[in-house]
Order: C-alpha cells, then sequence, then structure tokens
C-alpha cells in the first residue's frame, strides 16, 4: 500500500487545487446575478444567458468541490452515531462504502454522462429559451466532476487502507480523549472554551 500513496497525495493535490479554485466561481455568479438585476432594473434589458450562466456557475461548483468535500472529510454523515463506533470500525464502513457504494456510482455517472454529453456536443445541443447558453459544456462539466469524484474515492481507499495498516495516521481523527461531539458541548459550558 505504502507504493500507492504518492498517487492519493497526487489526487489529494489535485482536489484540493480544483476544490479551493472553484470557490472563485461563487463570486463570478454573484456578479453575474446583480450585473443582470442592475442591467434589467436600469436599462429594462435582460437575457437569458445571464440567468443561465449563474446556474452553469453553481453546478459547475457544486460538481468540482464534491471531491474536494469527500477529501476534507466534511461530506454528510451521522456523526452523533459514527463517533459512538470504535475507530476500526468506522474504518472498515468508510471503506465498504467507498469501494461498494461510491466508486460503481461515479463509474456509472461517468459512463452515463458521458454518453449524454457527447451526444449533446454533437447535436451542438443549446438552452430551449431565447438567447439561452450552449448545453453540452455543462454536460461535459458532469463527466469531470465525476471523473474528479472517482479520483478522490481512489485516494480515499487508499488511505484508508494505509491507515487501517498503521502507515499513515488519520488526520481526520479527533485530537484529545473525548468524542467530538463530547469536546463541542464541553466547548459550549460556561467553564469550556467559547
Amino acid at each position: 500500500m505504502r507504493a500507492f500513496l504518492p498517487l492519493s497525495r497526487a489526487i489529494d493535490a489535485l482536489t484540493a487545487f480544483i476544490g479551493r479554485w472553484s470557490s472563485w466561481l461563487i463570486l463570478a455568479a454573484i456578479f453575474v446575478s446583480a450585473g443582470n438585476a442592475i442591467i434589467r432594473k436600469l436599462f429594462d434589458m435582460s437575457s437569458n444567458a445571464w440567468l443561465e450562466l449563474q446556474w452553469l456557475l453553481f453546478g459547475i461548483t457544486f460538481l468540482v468541490a464534491a471531491p474536494y468535500t469527500l477529501q476534507r472529510n466534511e461530506h454528510i454523515r451521522i456523526d452523533i452515531i459514527s463517533n459512538m463506533l470504535s475507530k476500526r470500525l468506522r474504518h472498515w464502513i468508510d471503506l465498504f462504502g467507498h469501494v461498494f457504494m461510491l466508486v460503481p456510482f461515479a463509474l456509472l455517472m461517468i459512463v452515463e454522462s458521458a454518453r449524454w454529453a457527447w451526444g449533446s456536443y454533437l447535436a451542438d445541443e443549446h438552452s430551449s429559451n431565447f438567447g439561452g447558453l450552449p448545453l453540452w459544456p455543462a454536460k461535459i462539466v458532469i463527466v469531470f466532476g465525476f471523473a474528479l469524484l472517482l479520483a478522490q474515492a481512489v485516494s480515499e481507499i487508499i488511505k484508508r487502507i494505509a491507515i487501517m495498516q498503521g502507515l499513515i495516521v488519520d488526520e481526520h481523527e479527533p485530537k484529545g480523549h473525548l468524542p467530538p461531539i463530547l469536546a463541542e458541548i464541553e466547548d459550549l459550558s460556561p467553564g469550556g472554551k467559547a
């Protein structure tokens, strides 16, 4: 497993780079939204392209930031139940979920959306709204987003096995002696840090 750790680090670096930079797309969406609203109110002009660009920027951000969310261990889980389990059992549950649920789902989405995106590209598909944007770039981003998610899943599998073998430490494991929920409660108590 040690031989695969450099691959995992490279995937993590790529995912982190794309995830951090994608946050700028939210700012771009805000400017597009504000600009569209100002032009519509001041000059009584509007374009469907501006509205579609807003959802396109948001969709791109969501798709390419999801792998970064997985890498940072910020995805949704039931922490109260998870934290009651032993570390070893949590690692096995994560490994099972990544191998038997996330990887097959990401592969399915890549295969199905690639066909869909390719057909859209060949047809030069555009929005049915007047003045709308081409749709094939958005569909290609779906393929890219799930490919990046698949790569991050592979990285997480490598890291989980390495952690279970004692080759690396779990950087997401809570520090200290208290489970995370108890540490949060202690921080909020009158004598705590908060």
